[in-house]
């Protein structure tokens, strides 16, 4: 027999599989991000456009979190599904995921949420179209603007819109911290999706009056970015006395915030287990799936 005779060669499945771990992960923050703005967004635009009648700020608070957790359970097995700038700069600062993985994960994040933008456009082309006799608006009661970033409410400062989005991303880095805090109370391993998409409701629910509850750089000014050069104009970055860097800045502010108190208030104090008895229990039950495991 010939050397290398009757040997298989790579089936197309195997030419297609990433050897760099580092491009799994960025491919899946694309990914997840993508679907998070379609989907999130997409419960937005339902609602906008019938005018009420298939939506409304109930479908749009549960429909942008469920859109959260089915990104995170596509991805979170390959990147922690983090789909949010501000998480994986907490993440990196908190020494969760090393610093160089940093731009490849928000540059994913990014892109992802522009290529999202971009396909809720086209799913909802006509019925934007349609909506306003063909124009698409900013501001008024045909505005359709806001189905993809955030705009202010007409009462709200720049100081208070930042102090919103500083206070609610501090809000939900803290509780996301907790859930994958293998010595706090815990989430059941792929669980944990789910209780990101309760803590999403309720923040939204509760914080989301002054702008929309962005909590999300890249889920902000990606989509705003696609309105400008799809037809609205470049109005969205000035509407609301030039508020679109709030959604931007005051996101990863906040998440520095609510890492950090949860990790002072909270981490630091947890007791050593004991060796010997972690061992033990080491031997019947796996460890609980934490966020920074993937890193």
């Amino acid at each position: 027999m010939q050397p290398g005779k009757g040997r298989k060669g790579k089936s197309f499945k195997q030419k297609l599989v990433l050897k760099s771990s580092l491009a799994k992960e960025t491919i899946s923050e694309f990914l997840g991000t993508y679907i998070m703005i379609v989907l999130g967004c997409g419960s937005v635009a339902q609602a906008v456009l019938s005018r009420g009648l298939f939506g409304g700020i109930i479908t749009i608070n549960v429909g942008f979190a469920m859109a959260v957790v089915m990104a995170i359970y596509v991805t979170g097995g390959v990147s922690g599904g983090h789909i949010n700038p501000a998480v994986s700069f907490a993440m990196c600062l908190f020494g969760r995921m090393k610093w160089f993985k940093f731009p490849f994960y928000v540059g994913a994040q990014f892109l992802g949420a522009f290529a999202g933008a971009a396909t809720l456009f086209g799913v909802y082309h006509d019925g934007l179209m349609a909506f306003a006799g063909g124009k698409l608006l900013i501001v008024g009661e045909n505005a359709t603007a806001h189905i993809f970033a955030t705009y202010p409410a007409p009462y709200l400062s720049l100081t208070n819109a930042f102090a919103d989005q500083v206070v609610a991303t501090m809000f939900l880095l803290m509780i996301v911290f907790a859930i994958f805090d293998s010595r706090n109370l815990g989430v059941p391993k792929g669980l944990e999706p789910i209780v990101i998409g309760l803590l999403i409701i309720v923040i939204s629910s509760s914080l989301g009056l002054n702008s929309g509850c962005a909590m999300n750089p890249a889920r902000d000014l990606s989509p705003r970015l696609f309105t400008a050069l799809a037809g609205w104009g470049f109005e969205v970055f000035t509407a609301g006395n030039n508020f679109w860097w709030i959604p931007v800045v005051g996101p990863l502010v906040g998440a520095v915030i609510g890492g950090l108190i949860y990790v002072l208030v909270i981490e630091i104090h947890h007791r050593d287990p004991d060796p010997d008895f972690e061992t033990d229990q080491a031997e019947d039950k796996p460890e609980k799936y934490e966020l920074s495991v993937i890193m």
